[in-house]
């Protein structure tokens, strides 16, 4: 309501250093499972973007190799697994029976040293003011970032890029795609995945101090490769199975709610909207029309008729 005042306000606490993070508020989600969520008063998140946008991006995004697509401009989940299924195909094309490193790191952004995220951001940032604000924001914390944070998904990935550039040019691996804390590694043989993993183990510990989780595992790619929210193979892209179940429940609950006359139409709609986007990038045409078919019945597709098709 008052935007040029607050705005100026800021502006001067920033220039003369006085600028302190405000309190956080800390609320519970559970999907896709259970989180702690830490939310920032609505300035902090204007200085946090400012920092991301105007310093971090344009220092660090020429050090991150091309395999990394988590919170950067231009690559997000879709042209990670586009990457993914390319590489399939080429190691395919030599191998017919490569096996699949899934990996994924115990309780990420929680396990987070902030001790060696500072020593990062102290080697790489020469500004004193900009590593002062920085630190500010990381505070006293030892162990961890807020998931909520807008700088912590950037901080992310700037802790990790140590790992990149590890698995691409120390281990030389070709075939990897790394989505926040979820990666993929394509190789050739049983033997090579078992090796790559343990070293991947030791390298996380000793120099990051990351885990992996007990999902972390190698083989064969006749299964294919859960990543992103799809199925992937070499010639074709699956919706997963917890997709369905809780789409199934969605659209229960919509029938109920319809039922009830207490269905919000324009909440369902941008439901809708966001469900068939996701399913449009997998082959499931005949999922999908399943899907419409159980809209019909229940006398639900009359309110997405006009949706653009």
């Amino acid at each position: 309501m008052d935007l040029e005042s607050n705005i100026s306000n800021l502006y001067h606490k920033l220039l003369n250093g006085t600028y302190i993070v405000g309190l956080y508020h800390t609320f519970t989600i559970y999907e896709p499972k259970e989180r702690i969520i830490k939310s920032l008063p609505y300035e902090d998140r204007i200085v946090q973007q400012w920092i991301v946008h105007e310093f971090l991006i344009p220092y660090y995004y020429p050090r991150f190799i091309s395999n990394t697509f988590a919170c950067i401009d231009n690559r997000g989940n879709l042209n990670a697994i586009y990457k993914l299924q390319k590489y399939m195909r080429l190691i395919y094309k030599n191998n017919h029976d490569y096996y699949v490193i899934k990996g994924d790191i115990h309780k990420f952004f929680d396990s987070i040293d902030v001790g060696i995220l500072r020593e990062i951001l102290i080697n790489d940032i020469r500004d004193k003011k900009l590593m002062l604000l920085l630190d500010n924001i990381l505070g006293d914390s030892i162990k961890g970032i807020p998931i909520g944070n807008y700088t912590s998904q950037y901080f992310a990935n700037i802790y990790l890029n140590k790992f990149d550039v590890y698995i691409k040019y120390n281990l030389c691996i070709k075939y990897y795609v790394r989505y926040m804390d979820d990666f993929i590694i394509l190789v050739n043989s049983k033997n090579d995945a078992k090796d790559i993993l343990n070293r991947i183990r030791l390298f996380l510990n000793e120099n990051l101090k990351l885990e992996l989780n007990k999902k972390t595992n190698y083989y064969p790619n006749k299964y294919g490769v859960n990543f992103c929210g799809y199925i992937m193979f070499n010639n074709y892209i699956l919706l997963r199975k917890r997709f369905k179940v809780k789409l199934k429940k969605t659209i229960n609950k919509w029938r109920f709610l319809n039922n009830c006359n207490k269905l919000d139409i324009k909440k369902m709609v941008m439901s809708y909207n966001a469900i068939y986007d996701h399913m449009r990038y997998a082959n499931s045409y005949n999922y999908y029309c399943c899907i419409i078919n159980k809209l019909i019945n229940f006398n639900l597709y009359k309110y997405l008729e006009n949706k653009d098709e």
